[in-house]
């Protein structure tokens, strides 16, 4: 394809939001009959989000006479997220054809028990129920049934109709509202589970206060550009992404980050839509459009992972395509062949159709994607994008973690504790001046902690650095004055052939590891010159996330390092870290991740998403963290940490874990319940009613099973 028609497919591509979308084999059909529609080249359907994406053109009106099978409602993207108000009870169509279906059915019985169930008025009476309530499912039913395509609607079709033929007009009548309040469970289960993503988008205000030539207005989000100045008053909610110009404050960013405490943000720093001003008056630069923002970012991505089947999903649905078929067949086969043999073909015919109504795999199918849609919405709620339902299925199977830890471990912002200097060659001054040469230009956290400590002691160097090379993991060297200089691990220096160390040299080094300071030396081609030593601070919850790892049954947690064996190993037993791995270079940190699971382990690699993006990659899982505005932590990882908070690890491990019994739980209860009530058929112990009241129980409580993930909390 060539640039221009990738370009032109890109601009083709619209958004629709829909509505009665209750089934995954619905939204499968959908997507067949709007994939052929004359002017469209490509459909997606997210059952998950709710939410479809057409590559072409097509009215709305085309688009829901494609969905007309299951009364599909199509609504553009932005119209449906004005749309919040919801439709009271006594105006939805279904919930009316229901009440009145149900009316008459309640009528029917009373008619039954004075009049009998023979009478023309108890069979009118039911009749009524059962076109009223039945009417669009049965449209559906046969239509399918026309077609070949054989789904919950077809069996409920013919079960109803196969039950009126028998004269069992109560029981059919039955099966309608029964079958009709399932439907409605389901469709009440998945926008429950689908209103975190609703929530996520309500998020952000609508419109904003902008200041142009000097004049303030307010004006739509849609309408604000790059560059735009907005005026946020304390109390607001920040409308844009943006970095602020004037006016200093605490920002709420729970809605994005899941941080509890509130941040304080001055001139420079970024901030992003949907958190709350809570103090000061901010003038804020907008730097991204409506679209581009980190919160338009993570409901596009929790809705793209909403789309993607977990395993344990794909096998259900591969199941239910050939599951409904064979339900068929033995439905026919039981209302033929024993009548053929032993008569009583009444009672064989009505044993088949209940075998039709208890074989609707609806809780079955509900079972995995409610739990998941559940589960990842919880999760960005509390500022954990998880970005997949195959990647919440790994995450509740992680029995090992490594860490990388600057950065993760560590607040990533190291500082100069200690300076040493070792020859009397050159003044202190020089020897900073020489130190901020060559590390100011190095985007290393270590690097900048020298340069910081030079500035700090006076050091404004004019040297020019020539020759100049960074040697990743280890160090940088160049020529100042034609001089070589080197600034790096004692490890690095000990390489060069001009460079040994001295007894006393390494007692020095050795004695500012054993405090957990990483050592860095200043060497001339003659000697060692001087000895920074550098400490990054540990975050205050890193240990108690480690030992609550360690009880919610992790195997073990390791530490990746670079450091040298004694700073990692203090740093290591004080955070209680199980394995510690030392003086490791980007590629050795992928290959520990690949020894580990060599040796069978699961493994979730936690990192900052930039350096540790191929250890990221190889691991069973990927954990970014810091990924609030961070591009590439979204991009790299499988889940990712919207702040830098460690706490949201062991939730995700829980919730994870939580989401795979749920799956279970539900998978094997519908199952089971379908067997049961199959054995109950063959000696004639199940009714038609007691059949469809079977799989609304079934649905009802696999329903509210996934619901509970709700509740998982941090703790």
């Amino acid at each position: 394809m060539s640039q221009h028609d990738m370009t032109q497919t890109k601009q083709d591509e619209t958004v629709y939001r829909l509505d009665n979308l209750t089934c995954g084999s619905c939204a499968a059909k959908f997507e067949k009959n709007v994939k052929s529609l004359p002017n469209v080249q490509d459909c997606r359907v997210n059952f998950g989000a709710s939410k479809m994406t057409v590559c072409g053109k097509a009215t709305i009106s085309e688009l829901e006479e494609a969905g007309a099978f299951d009364q599909i409602k199509v609504r553009e993207d932005q119209q449906w997220i004005a749309e919040t108000k919801k439709v009271p009870f006594w105006k939805n169509r279904e919930n009316i054809q229901l009440l009145l279906s149900a009316v008459l059915l309640l009528l029917g019985a009373i008619s039954s028990s004075t009049s009998g169930e023979k009478a023309v008025l108890t069979i009118a009476l039911y009749i009524g129920s059962i076109v009223i309530g039945g009417w669009s499912l049965f449209l559906s039913g046969l239509r399918n049934l026309v077609r070949l395509e054989f789904d919950m609607k077809v069996l409920m079709t013919i079960a109803i109709l196969g039950a009126a033929a028998i004269g069992e007009w109560s029981e059919g009548a039955t099966v309608v509202i029964l079958f009709a309040i399932s439907e409605s469970l389901e469709r009440y289960s998945m926008e429950r589970a689908r209103k975190s993503i609703r929530s996520l988008m309500e998020i952000a205000p609508k419109q904003a206060t902008i200041r142009r030539d000097g004049k303030e207005i307010t004006l739509s989000v849609d309408e604000i550009q790059v560059g735009d100045l907005m005026l946020v008053k304390p109390g607001q909610k920040i409308p844009m992404d943006g970095k602020i110009n004037l006016g200093s404050s605490y920002i709420n960013q729970a809605p994005i980050t899941g941080e509890s405490i509130p941040v304080s943000k001055d001139v420079g720093d970024d901030v992003f839509a949907g958190t709350i001003n809570q103090e000061g008056y901010l003038e804020i630069q907008v730097t991204k459009r409506v679209k581009d923002t980190t919160l338009s970012k993570i409901v596009h991505l929790v809705e793209e992972a909403q789309a993607e089947r977990a395993p344990a999903q794909a096998f259900v649905d591969r199941f239910a395509r050939y599951y409904t078929p064979a339900i068929m067949l033995l439905a026919l086969l039981i209302a033929v062949l024993p009548p053929l043999f032993i008569g009583g073909w009444s009672e064989w015919i009505y044993r088949a159709l209940a075998l039709l109504v208890v074989g609707c795999p609806c809780a079955l199918v509900i079972s995995t994607p409610v739990a998941i849609v559940t589960a990842i919405g919880n999760a960005a709620r509390h500022g954990v994008l998880i970005k997949g339902g195959i990647h919440l299925e790994t995450a509740g199977s992680i029995d090992t973690i490594a860490f990388d830890k600057t950065g993760t471990l560590t607040k990533g912002t190291p500082t100069v504790t200690h300076f040493e200097m070792l020859s009397e060659v050159e003044s202190k001054e020089s020897l900073l001046d020489i130190a901020y040469a060559l590390e100011r230009n190095s985007q290393h956290p270590i690097a900048a902690a020298i340069s910081r400590y030079a500035q700090e002691q006076g050091s404004q160097t004019e040297k020019q650095v020539t020759a100049f090379t960074s040697v990743t993991g280890k160090g940088v060297e160049g020529k100042i004055d034609e001089t070589l200089y080197r600034l790096g691990k004692p490890s690095y220096i000990a390489e060069s052939p001009t460079n040994s160390l001295p007894e006393s040299i390494q007692q020095a080094v050795e004695r500012q590891q054993a405090k957990g300071q990483t050592v860095m030396l200043l060497t001339n081609e003659q000697q060692v010159l001087a000895l920074f030593a550098v400490q990054d601070e540990i975050r205050s919850n890193s240990a108690d996330v480690i030992q609550q790892l360690h009880r919610v049954g992790m195997k073990q947690t390791v530490m990746l390092t670079g450091d040298n064996q004694a700073t990692a190993q203090v740093i290591g037993e004080q955070l209680g870290i199980s394995q510690i791995q030392s003086e490791l270079l980007p590629e050795d940190k992928l290959a520990q991740i690949q020894a580990l699971r060599n040796q069978g382990a699961k493994v979730a690699m936690v990192g900052d998403g930039i350096n540790d993006a191929p250890a990221l990659a190889t691991a069973n899982l990927g954990i970014a963290m810091g990924g609030a505005g961070t591009d590439t932590a979204l991009e790299t990882a499988d889940i990712a940490l919207m702040g830098d908070d460690l706490q949201k690890i062991p939730f995700t491990i829980r919730l994870s874990r939580k989401a795979l019994r749920v799956i279970k739980q539900n998978i094997t209860f519908a199952f089971g319940l379908k067997l049961l009530a199959l054995l109950l058929i063959i000696p004639g112990y199940l009714t038609l009613w007691m059949a469809v009241f079977t799989d609304l129980g079934g649905t009802l409580i696999v329903t509210a099973n996934a619901l509970r993930l709700l509740r998982v909390r941090e703790k």
